[in-house]
């Protein structure tokens, strides 16, 4: 795997995902300021007809600063709730808790790898945890910064996984951690969340008053609602796209600091032959999707909102070739026992002794 060039490619294609989320903004303000502009010359050339187009002053002012007030309000807002308490209280949210080496040998294999990770690194430890009803091989890493940062795994990766791809596994968090990705998504979730609250702004003028009857004010809702999913629809699709690179970036650093394609090459294809298995993966809410190892909800419009790239072309990318599923087995446990055929028949089948 060429991992220092897929490293430069991500890192690039991040800050022309950044510089074009920026454009986004700007683009919706003047598309808010079209907007209102039409609909209020639609009304005012209902209401005074012949009169002409006159704008109130500081129009386009007023415009820019309110869409900016619920945007950037709404940025704010959002990640404030986020940062509440720090990764662990998140991955608490999402059903985790702390691993306990002293306990279990599986989960002390996981904090000793974290441990190992940290040092090869030159990280600070993060808090080992574990979510021990979730039968997926899944994980994600959450926190703001290493001083309250967390790498969860589920049960199902310390039952299948080896300790080669347990240390790919903790390396792809590890870079997620160390790249400020999480910091970067939660406020990518923000600025989403506030182009949601001009929409919704917008709807709220749409809505009929208590007598079923919509005012004037309704044409000019219409406008910020058309406006505002439009920027919302683009910011989205934007996140999921910088969501993608990050996971690229994530899958070259972890193979570069293992030096092994088949650590995070073996989860990948678990996890497909898990897929492929119909094993279904415990549901969280939008908001986590892109702190995921692998995301649980996809297929959408092309792609284009999904927070991770296909598994296949992960695969892909590690090895130089398409790879099929691995079994579900962990070399430290015994094969299945072959099954013996059935005797032929009572009377001297194969194995049979008459007496």
């Amino acid at each position: 795997m060429r991992f220092f060039e897929f490293q430069r490619d991500a890192r690039g294609q991040t800050r022309r995902l950044l510089v074009a989320f920026g454009l986004t903004v700007l683009l919706l303000l003047v598309a808010v300021n079209a907007a209102l502009a039409l609909a209020w010359g639609l009304t005012w050339g209902f209401w005074m007809p012949g009169e002409g187009l006159h704008l109130p002053r500081h129009f386009f002012a007023v415009n820019t600063g309110v869409t900016l007030l619920f945007v950037l309000g709404g940025w704010w807002v959002e990640t404030s709730r986020l940062a509440d308490g720090g990764g662990v209280r998140l991955a608490e949210q999402m059903g985790a808790r702390p691993a306990q080496p002293s306990g279990n040998l599986d989960e002390q294999r996981f904090c000793n790898i974290v441990d190992e990770m940290a040092i090869s690194s030159g990280m600070k430890r993060p808090q080992p945890m574990v979510l021990a009803r979730d039968e997926g091989i899944n994980a994600f890493a959450a926190g703001w910064d290493e001083d309250d940062a967390v790498v969860a795994v589920t049960q199902g990766v310390l039952r299948h996984l080896t300790r080669e791809e347990l240390q790919g596994l903790v390396a792809h968090e590890f870079s997620h951690i160390g790249e400020g990705d999480t910091r970067l998504n939660m406020r990518l979730v923000g600025m989403v969340f506030g182009l949601e609250m001009l929409f919704r702004m917008g709807q709220t003028l749409f809505e009929p008053d208590s007598r079923d009857r919509r005012m004037v004010a309704a044409l000019i809702g219409l406008a910020i609602m058309a406006a505002g999913w439009l920027g919302w629809l683009a910011g989205h699709a934007l996140q999921a796209a910088v969501s993608r690179q990050r996971e690229y970036l994530a899958d070259a650093r972890a193979v570069q600091w293992t030096r092994s394609r088949d650590g995070l090459g073996g989860v990948l294809r678990k996890v497909l032959s898990q897929q492929r298995e119909g094993v279904v993966p415990r549901q969280v809410g939008s908001m986590v999707q892109h702190m995921l190892l692998v995301a649980n909800a996809g297929g959408r419009t092309e792609h284009w909102l999904d927070s991770h790239p296909p598994l296949s072309q992960r695969i892909r990318r590690i090895y130089g070739r398409d790879m099929g599923p691995l079994p579900l087995l962990r070399e430290d446990e015994p094969l299945p026992a072959p099954v013996q055929p059935a005797a032929a028949a009572v009377d001297g089948g194969p194995g049979w002794t008459l007496s």
